[in-house]
């Protein structure tokens, strides 16, 4: 059984489809890559698997449960990750804090996070930090970070809601060549140590092609074509639209 199962969902804004009727499973284990140009609806199809949009119609089930509309922290509850195009952090606060927040939020204990429980989950808060490379910026303040670190941090927000699938919104946006090479290593890594299922939407073509077992490609709110990463290269309907002609 597929870990996440999308059907037939869709979301308009007035008169504009950005998503209109699309299917997707996604396998325990998998790395599925969903590309297409700018205006293709894949951050919109995440907002409605993650809850922060409602669909106008079709169904979202995720480990065999219907969270179609559920609230996003309930979705965060049941096992879904998410890092977003623009970095989600505490910026304010210690890496450390930002990460014992997750961990706080996973066992229910937000209402007074501080305080008292200011040494709770201490080791498993550091493990991630040191699986993510952050170990020795576990007393920085988050804010101070380089961008790619801003990044592995969020990342390790993530883990530290024991997901098991994570989505990952754009995760080499704005970054060097060097920091998107590291990066995706960190996550191919930390996906296989600890068996995450990745889905993610990315716009560097090597990046997708290096990491995915499969890719959707969606071109105006729809399904475009599906396949392996060689079969999406050579797919003549994935050429046009991205060399930018009409798709018919």
């Amino acid at each position: 059984m597929a870990l996440l199962e999308v059907r037939g969902l869709a979301k308009g804004f007035g008169g504009l489809r950005a998503v209109d009727k699309v299917d997707l499973d996604v396998e325990p284990g998998e790395r599925r890559a969903i590309i297409g140009p700018n205006g293709a609806g894949k951050t919109t199809l995440f907002n409605l698997i993650t809850g922060y949009l409602p669909p106008d119609a079709g169904s979202v089930t995720f480990d065999g449960a219907d969270v179609t509309g559920h609230p996003t922290y309930a979705i965060a509850k049941a096992g879904i990750g998410r890092a977003f195009q623009i970095t989600s952090i505490f910026p304010g606060l210690t890496v450390f804090r930002n990460v014992q927040l997750g961990r706080l939020a996973q066992q229910g204990e937000t209402a007074r996070p501080f305080g008292s429980v200011e040494d709770r989950y201490a080791s498993s808060v550091m493990e991630i930090l040191g699986d993510c490379g952050l170990g020795a910026l576990a007393g920085e303040r988050a804010g101070n970070l380089s961008h790619g670190d801003q990044r592995a941090l969020e990342l390790a927000i993530s883990l530290a809601m024991e997901p098991k699938l994570l989505l990952l919104d754009e995760p080499t946006a704005g970054m060097a060549p060097e920091e998107t090479a590291r990066t995706m290593r960190l996550v191919r890594r930390i996906a296989d140590e600890r068996k995450l299922t990745v889905l993610f939407c990315e716009h560097d073509m090597d990046v997708v092609f290096g990491t995915a077992d499969r890719i959707l490609v969606m071109n105006l709110g729809r399904p475009l074509a599906e396949g392996t990463p060689e079969e999406i290269r050579a797919h003549p309907d994935v050429q046009k639209v991205y060399l930018g002609e009409e798709v018919v």
